[in-house]
């Protein structure tokens, strides 16, 4: 006897950067996610982002004291769930863009510094179509470093 109620799980095994890069247009420096796992099709994944020293934004923020900005660790949550919508609505290599049209409820609690691994948890709230929202944590090990409500549009390519 089967449970119907049990919902279908489809997940995608680790989407790295080649295939990332087939999917949102951001390049380096402002490419901000190294792999993604844990994809969940029009649920959920978590983005993984490498905090190195090297990286240019710490030149200015801030000398002496290397803090990773918290609009970027909030674009890094969105390039993530750029990904999910990408795997989910089969964008890859269709040149779909993404913007962003909100963002609410934004908290930061720990500073992000280089040699820490960011883990980019973000949750589809509503979509399937041009308009989504997410809930995203961004997680340092277990200590939350950020956590934002966003909203984006997805420029779908035309048919």
């Amino acid at each position: 006897m089967s449970d119907q109620s049990a919902p279908s799980v489809t997940l995608v095994p680790v989407v790295d950067l080649d295939l990332i890069q087939r999917i949102i247009p951001h390049r380096y420096p402002f490419l901000l996610i190294d792999k993604v796992c844990d994809v969940v099709l029009h649920k959920s994944c978590v983005g993984i982002k490498n905090v190195t020293y090297n990286e240019p934004q710490f030149q200015g923020h801030f000398p002496g004291m290397p803090i990773f900005p918290g609009v970027m660790i909030i674009e890094a949550m969105a390039q993530t769930s750029g990904i999910l919508v990408g795997l989910s609505m089969d964008l890859v290599d269709k040149g779909a863009k993404v913007f962003f049209m909100g963002v609410d409820g934004v908290k930061f609690r720990r500073k992000v510094v280089p040699g820490d691994v960011l883990e980019l948890h973000v949750t589809a709230l509503r979509g399937g179509g041009r308009v989504w929202k997410f809930e995203g944590r961004a997680m340092v090990g277990t200590e939350l470093a950020c956590e934002a409500t966003f909203s984006a549009m997805f420029d779908l390519p035309k048919a």
